[in-house]
């Protein structure tokens, strides 16, 4: 009986100290609540103790702490006055509860404007304020929601984003490894073709040899007659222009010809024959068919063209033209043209025409060099195809390895955006942005496009690399720097260019949406609009 008692008066005794612990902390708690000084966040709570003096938050100075709130501003930093708007560098923390906690500078307080939500900061202003913390809590709650289901969404975008890059890098390594297969057998079959082409061609210059000789003995021969007809053509004008037959040319005798009356006054003056003879009085037949033929030749061309006579006979003062009768004495033609209607005329005739000499165009090779020819152009046909093939490889790999070089990101999110190109207009112009090679600009009203950059890195600050992009060396502004662009990524539903902007003159900027820019979103819950409940 007594051991029975004994136990109920410890057990009594137990639940009298637990009652009086619990007690203890609520009235800790609440004392902590009603001793913290309006305008002090709960993280700062333990600065501000009542029982001993204050000191200054950047440690300026130390006085009791009744000082704390008094209205008068005693601390350089104002951390003495968090609840009165004493202090112009002070400020005020808004519990707010039921929605985010904020600090407003202290010379909003009791300005009769509600700042906090929950109208603490007008505690004496009078202000008719009501406690929204509640309703703007739910409001913002909902948003964040919102917010995180579209994140969530654009967030899932890069996740196959991520799938389609990682898998477009492995393909590209793969692809990469087994062209360089290909190029070893490229390699050795253009080096084998290139070894048959030389094998070919060996013959063919040989054989080609004596066709190059007498190709240059056909053109030899074909300039000494050209050179024999333009002596003989010089001659017989001389001789024409040689009135007297004394074998020289004198002014009086071209005076004779009106075709050098060059400024048509009906009459040759001494000067103007004296032109033609190089201002002198006369001139040799040597030095005539070299020189001064070249110099009378367009005047009696024109005066043949001009003044050819209606009858067979030489009209008084005139050069003697061809005709049908006098076919052997006419001054020859310039052109070769009469030649032909020589030889046209001798055939008629039924005289034996010698034939033209041999030229390159008209040469007709024998079988074995033709032969040797077509060899030797199939087997440069077969080198150039290899050739060709091999260049096509290398210029493969190098594209595909000037790809895999790039940063697309920590998880290859952005490749997908690669080859892709994106468009926004304004008033002005049409701006186009085509991720990892180049920016643009093209005026909406004609004009040809300008480049403003070409892809050089990613820009973004410290610890966000990939929030920006650099594009530089864009077309030189008139008078000017280069032009660059620099463009700002967020994250979006999809990719999209949203503005652009040049804050300064030259510089471009574009501000861009895309799924691959997304973070793994947190879940909002109501703890994070309530965080002193």
């Amino acid at each position: 009986m007594f051991l029975k008692e004994f136990h109920a008066v410890v057990f009594q005794n137990v639940l009298i100290l637990c009652a009086s612990a619990v007690l203890w902390k609520q009235t800790t708690a609440t004392a902590t609540q009603v001793t913290r000084p309006r305008g002090v966040s709960l993280a700062r709570a333990s600065l501000y103790i009542p029982d001993s003096d204050f000191t200054c938050l950047d440690g300026s100075a130390t006085f009791p702490f009744r000082y704390v709130n008094d209205d008068y501003c005693d601390c350089q930093d104002g951390s003495d006055e968090p609840g009165t708007s004493a202090c112009p560098n002070g400020s005020f923390y808004c519990r707010n509860l039921g929605h985010e906690a904020t600090v407003v500078p202290s010379s909003r307080v009791n300005d009769g404007i509600c700042d906090c939500c929950d109208a603490a900061d007008e505690y004496q202003s009078g202000a008719n304020c009501v406690n929204t913390c509640k309703e703007l809590g739910s409001a913002a709650q909902e948003e964040a929601q919102k917010r995180y289901e579209l994140e969530s969404q654009g967030y899932a975008i890069k996740l196959e984003y991520i799938n389609k890059g990682k898998h477009a890098k492995q393909s590209q390594q793969e692809r990469n490894m087994a062209l360089k297969a290909e190029q070893l057998e490229a390699e050795a079959l253009r080096s084998e073709k290139e070894r048959e082409k030389q094998e070919a061609e060996e013959p063919e210059r040989q054989a080609l040899d004596k066709y190059r000789q007498i190709e240059q003995e056909a053109m030899k021969e074909k300039e000494e007659m050209e050179r024999s007809q333009r002596e003989g053509e010089a001659s017989k004008a001389f001789d024409w222009l040689d009135s007297n037959q004394d074998g020289k040319l004198q002014v009086e005798e071209l005076q004779t010809h009106t075709a050098f009356d060059q400024n048509q006054d009906g009459t040759v003056s001494p000067d103007e024959a004296k032109f033609f003879l190089h201002n002198e009085e006369e001139m040799e037949k040597n030095e005539f068919v070299t020189t001064g033929w070249p110099l009378i030749k367009p005047f009696i061309m024109k005066a043949q063209g001009l003044e050819a006579p209606s009858q067979p006979e030489q009209q008084a003062g005139e050069i003697p033209l061809p005709d049908d009768h006098h076919q052997e004495e006419s001054i020859p033609e310039t052109d070769g043209e009469e030649g032909e209607e020589e030889d046209e005329e001798h055939e008629e005739e039924g005289e034996i025409v010698k034939p033209s000499p041999v030229t390159p165009s008209s040469i007709e090779y024998d079988a074995e060099t033709q032969a040797l020819i077509e060899a030797a152009n199939k087997a440069r046909n077969a080198y150039d195809e290899a050739d060709r093939r091999l260049r096509d490889l290398e210029r493969e790999i190098r594209q595909l390895e000037e790809s895999n070089s790039k940063d697309y990101g920590p998880n290859e999110e952005y490749q997908p955006m690669d080859g892709q190109c994106y468009e926004y207009s304004d008033r002005e112009y049409t701006y186009k942005l085509c991720p990892f090679d180049n920016g643009s600009q093209r005026p909406k009203h004609g004009g040809s496009e300008t480049r403003l950059g070409s892809w050089d890195s990613w820009d973004g600050p410290e610890g966000s690399k990939y929030a920006a992009m650099k594009y530089d060396k864009g077309v030189q502004c008139w008078n000017g720097p280069q032009r660059s662009l620099k463009v700002h990524l967020s994250c979006g539903m999809e990719n999209q260019l949203l503005s652009v902007s040049e804050p300064n003159r030259c510089e471009y900027e574009m501000k861009f949406t895309t799924p691959a820019a997304c973070s793994e979103p947190q879940k909002p819950n109501d703890g994070d609009f309530h965080d002193e409940l």
